[in-house]
């Protein structure tokens, strides 16, 4: 299929187990799954605004695994913006992130301009291992945003992608497309007193 440039491309980081699939299974589909599948590389599409015009946004889900470290290269390049997650309920899962973000730092050169969020995942346990105050922290030193999600509860799963989006400074991207929502969305946002997505 050929590339679009109109596409605007999200890459989905992080150790495996930490909930990259199901955050962004529950964000584009609504679902979440309690069995563990492992990912090789999904993508995953959703019309969203761009510069007043639609596009597609276009989420890569990578491989918790480091067996495929040129296909990590060319997410990176290829990337617009890009979510790091760990596990609130692993301390290495945010080590593991360490090397992604010095990739990302090498491919992309300078990193102030682009959108990267720090994903706590799995904030509905409470066997943890890691306190919010330390995603903030490295957040911080890596001068990018912070959340923690439930992919499980759905907490904070919409506030991520329409965060990071709201990151971009390069051209104005939206959740919403020409600010009509689907029936759907009317109700949540009756239930929710918020919006994000169509």
């Amino acid at each position: 299929m050929p590339e679009q440039s109109n596409d605007y491309r999200v890459v989905v980081f992080g150790a495996a187990g930490v909930g990259k699939s199901s955050l962004v299974l529950r964000f584009v589909r609504g679902t979440f799954r309690e069995t563990y599948i492992p990912t090789i590389e999904d993508t995953y599409r959703q019309v969203i605004s761009c510069d007043k015009s639609i596009c597609t946004l276009q989420i890569t889900d990578t491989t918790g695994s480091h067996q495929f470290p040129a296909m990590q290269r060319l997410s990176i390049s290829k990337g617009h913006a890009f979510i790091l997650v760990y596990s609130v309920t692993s301390r290495q899962s945010m080590e593991d992130l360490q090397p992604i973000f010095e990739q990302i730092c090498q491919i992309k050169g300078d990193i102030q301009k682009i959108p990267i969020m720090l994903v706590g995942n799995k904030s509905d346990e409470t066997q943890r291992e890691l306190e919010a105050s330390e995603g903030q922290a490295l957040a911080s030193k890596w001068k990018c945003s912070f959340m923690e999600t439930s992919a499980k509860m759905n907490y904070n799963v919409q506030e991520l992608f329409q965060e990071l989006l709201n990151l971009e400074k390069r051209r104005t991207v939206s959740l919403q497309v020409d600010g009509k929502k689907s029936k759907q969305q009317k109700k949540k946002d009756k239930l929710q007193g918020k919006c994000s997505v169509m």
